[in-house]
């Protein structure tokens, strides 16, 4: 593939100096403070918290600086307000539990929890509606965020830091939602976590988060419904993942440096009625992933004005491709643009009007389309489709030479795995844009 030099070195730049903006706004900068409530009773450090938030006359309760015991219950519509230095910790069980509708954690830092993973012990768990927690700090918690069963609910301005095991699969996740529905999480930091999901539930907005180093940055699973925008994923293992849902909006997500085996910016299993558009998928072990989406009749997936920069692959199709619509996208920089495995060819896939760095048409016309078709012929993916422990001969000079062969010897000829009629000859995302975009 042609890769020029100058456009892959300064791709490169503009991926790991998007990681580094990430951490930079979100560690450095000041976290503006949640307004203490009015008409609140002051708690100081060290004074038994539970009795104040039981008292039926108390609507707020304000946390002194210093050291707080927890666990502690809102069993009513209250508000527990503390500055950031107002640490509530525990080494038992969850430390801090929203039962009442109206209820609200705000602006502390929780540290700590019991360190059960059947007993889902959690930095702050939510069982009722209409409840915020909002501009927190979470440390050394087993799990972060908990929200269950649950309508209405507001995470947002939280910043959570993974838990305290070592290996990414033994921590606990930082948020989850689960059988959750219209609720925000919006505007939060999430670092060195497991996963950020989204499972059983619908109608939710989840915008402008900021996830590093996790397992998962969304995990979405039989959730319907669900809004995902202006978020940034980078350096985890998996971008976003959807599993069996439907009618999900992916749009303007920056995801970078998924990594690994298993790295992917967005797959999709089992799902219909999915958007993906206006994301940016730079330097991602893969870009898009698509298997058995969409999966009911009459249902399509959209792929439209995406930027697929410095991917090993930028888009892979599990077996063949159907109703799938691929349009105005950037595809460049990539070691392969696309990739069927499991046999099988993307032809059924209705590509337009995407930029392909590695185009060798022309455009007599000056229309800014090509006037040949684009067209991926590759007999190297189709035996490793077929032969799949071939893959570790992946970009060696074997394969490059079995390609060879297949352009040279007729005999040979690959079969088609995709055609775009009508190639755009130009981008239509510039490196700099991509650099600039929020």
């Amino acid at each position: 593939m042609r890769r020029p030099p100058a456009s892959c070195i300064a791709l490169g730049l503009v991926a790991l100096a998007a990681c580094r903006d990430a951490h930079g706004l979100t560690a450095s900068e000041p976290r503006a403070a949640v307004p203490r409530p009015e008409g609140c009773r002051a708690v100081a450090a060290g004074a038994p918290v539970q009795p104040v938030l039981d008292d039926p006359t108390v609507i707020a309760v304000c946390l002194g600086a210093g050291a707080h015991t927890g666990p502690l219950r809102l069993t009513r519509a209250v508000t527990l307000w503390g500055p950031g230095d107002a640490n509530v910790h525990s080494t038992t069980g969850t430390v801090n539990e929203l039962r009442a509708p109206g209820a609200a954690v705000l602006g502390l830092t929780i540290e700590g929890t019991g360190g059960r993973f059947d007993a889902l012990d959690a930095a702050v768990k939510v069982t009722a509606r209409d409840t915020r927690v909002e501009g927190i700090t979470v440390l050394h918690a087993m799990f972060g965020i908990l929200v269950e069963q649950s309508q209405r609910v507001r995470i947002a301005g939280n910043r959570i830091s993974g838990g305290r095991e070592p290996a990414l699969g033994l921590r606990g996740d930082t948020i989850r939602l689960w059988e959750t529905s219209d609720s925000v999480v919006a505007d939060n930091f999430v670092e060195d976590g497991r996963d950020v999901v989204v499972w059983y539930s619908r109608n939710n907005r989840i915008t402008d988060n900021r996830v590093v180093r996790g397992r998962y940055g969304l995990h979405f699973m039989y959730s319907h419904g669900n809004e995902v925008a202006g978020n940034q994923l980078l350096d985890g293992v998996v971008g976003i993942f959807v599993m069996y849902s439907r009618d999900l909006r992916l749009t303007g997500n920056l995801i970078a440096g998924a990594a690994g085996a298993a790295g992917m910016a967005i797959g999709l299993k089992d799902s219909g009625n999915i958007t993906v558009t206006d994301n940016r998928l730079i330097r991602d072990a893969v870009g898009l992933y698509i298997d058995s989406s969409p999966m009911q009749r009459g249902d399509v997936v959209e792929i439209a004005r995406n930027v697929l920069r410095l991917d090993d692959t930028a888009v892979v199709f599990h077996a063949s491709g159907h109703h799938v619509q691929v349009h105005d996208n950037d595809l460049a920089d990539n070691q392969l643009q696309v990739r069927v495995d499991g046999g099988g060819n993307a032809s059924d896939v209705a590509w337009r009007d995407n930029y392909y760095d590695d185009y060798d048409g022309y455009d007599l016309d000056g229309d800014g389309t090509g006037d040949v078709a684009y067209e991926v012929r590759s007999l190297a993916n189709q035996l490793t489709a077929g032969v799949p422990g071939l893959a570790v001969f992946r970009g060696t000079p074997a394969l490059a030479l079995v390609d060879a062969a297949a352009h040279l010897d007729p005999l040979y000829q690959p079969q088609s795995v995709l055609v775009d009629p009508a190639p755009r000859m130009s981008p239509r995302w510039s490196v700099d844009r991509v650099a600039r975009a929020p």
